[in-house]
């Protein structure tokens, strides 16, 4: 059998018996596709991993809590041998053998009936790579193959054309703080796939010079407004598009539903009859500071953070903030767009009890190249901003986590 490759095939295994022998680390990497599948799997196995246990416990899979025996593999469509015991995975493998089973072995692969290829998913596809010469398996390469294709097809670098009518609508994604390595994989998928892109000013601009000559790309800052608020302008936009049948991608930075105005979006959309698809991102209120080497929470330093918009200061009657029930809290509290009011909230968070010595930093432009730390006290933040001309957007940290990681370079 060795002179032969392997054929390979797509196993449908949802309802039908898939047997797993051993419940230790191998159990544990294959189990969730398994899962996935649909499978109906019994776990042989006198001990399991804590993962493993927790399928178990959750009723994913069954757990027959001892060894193998011979007559486990009755009925089974599919086996994954993976015990540690040799003369039990050989004795597995010969059953199998007797009643036609497809079976994996993890220690042996020359004795198997079957491979587990190197997989992947992106778009609904599955990649499934296997080296054809047996003699010469090697899975680090055929593992590299299969990570290279996928990653092609999720960041759009290996773009296969759509030979079926996709479905007109839009994607609100979530762009992340501004690195474009931070969106998700989906949202840079859609990006791939859209034929319209309305950007706005904060998200990952470098991703838009990735697109394909074909793609529109559609500021929002600079979509006519005319008797339209901005918001209304850009709600029609995305309507107007989609009702062209085209597949359209609203990218704004951070997530879309913090301080975002997706929801809005999304509403009108709804009304309008649009498909909409949300794709959540990396929020700049815990991301930015992560980047700048400050954790929102640590032990014995920080059990709660709360983010607040800062974009109308404590006195303005606009404001929804519960500004004194901030201030007596002792977790850290993060401020997006509050840097024009960082001089106001200050001065109410010191006068409703705030400690004037509490550490501030500031981090502005943050996951990207022009990223900058400013630190400062609630006493001395204004002139700080001031002094050092710290400029939106940036992210506002207030608390003793300031001072948890190693202090910013002079």
């Amino acid at each position: 059998m060795a002179e032969h490759p392997a054929y390979p095939v797509g196993l449908r295994l949802s309802g039908r018996r898939v047997v797993v022998l051993g419940g230790g680390q191998v159990a544990q990497r294959r189990l969730p596709a398994l899962i996935a599948a649909g499978a109906d799997i019994v776990l042989v196995s006198p001990e399991a991993t804590p993962s493993v246990e927790a399928m178990a416990d959750a009723g994913e899979i069954t757990w027959r809590q001892r060894r193998y025996q011979d007559g486990d593999l009755a009925d089974a469509w599919y086996a994954l041998i993976a015990t540690g015991d040799h003369e039990a995975n050989t004795a597995a493998s010969a059953e199998a053998e007797r009643r036609r089973v497809w079976c994996v072995r993890a220690d042996d692969a020359d004795r198997a009936t079957a491979w587990t290829p190197a997989t992947g998913t992106s778009a609904g596809v599955t990649v499934a790579v296997l080296t054809t010469d047996a003699r010469g398996r090697d899975p680090r390469h055929t593992a590299a193959i299969r990570d290279a294709v996928v990653e092609g097809l999720r960041d759009g670098t290996l773009v296969a054309p759509h030979h079926r009518t996709r479905t007109p609508g839009v994607a609100l994604v979530g762009g992340g703080p501004g690195d474009p390595d931070l969106i998700t994989v989906r949202g840079r998928r859609l990006l791939a796939e859209a034929d319209v892109v309305i950007a706005d000013r904060l998200g990952p601009r470098d991703l838009l010079a990735e697109l394909p000559p074909h793609v529109e790309v559609i500021d929002a800052a600079k979509i006519p407004y005319g008797r339209y608020m901005a918001q209304e302008a850009i709600n029609n936009a995305l309507i107007e598009h989609a009702k062209q049948g085209k597949s359209v991608v609203r990218l704004k930075g951070g997530d879309p539903f913090v301080f975002g105005r997706g929801m809005e979006e999304v509403q009108a959309l709804a009304e309008a009859g649009i498909p909409c698809t949300v794709v959540p991102g990396i929020s700049s209120s815990i991301s930015v500071p992560g980047a700048a080497g400050i954790p929102v929470t640590h032990r014995g330093v920080a059990h709660e953070f709360t983010v607040v918009s800062g974009h109308v200061a404590p006195d303005d009657e606009r404001s929804l903030v519960d500004w004194p029930s901030l201030a007596r809290l002792t977790g850290t509290l993060v401020v997006l767009m509050g840097v024009d009011k960082i001089g106001k909230i200050a001065e109410t968070l010191i006068a409703h009890g705030r400690s004037p010595k509490t550490p501030v930093a500031l981090v502005q432009e943050g996951t990207t190249a022009a990223q900058r730390r400013v630190d400062a006290t609630l006493a001395t933040v204004a002139e700080t901003v001031r002094a050092e001309d710290v400029k939106p957007p940036a992210v506002v940290v207030i608390g003793e986590v300031v001072t948890v990681g190693p202090r910013p370079a002079p």
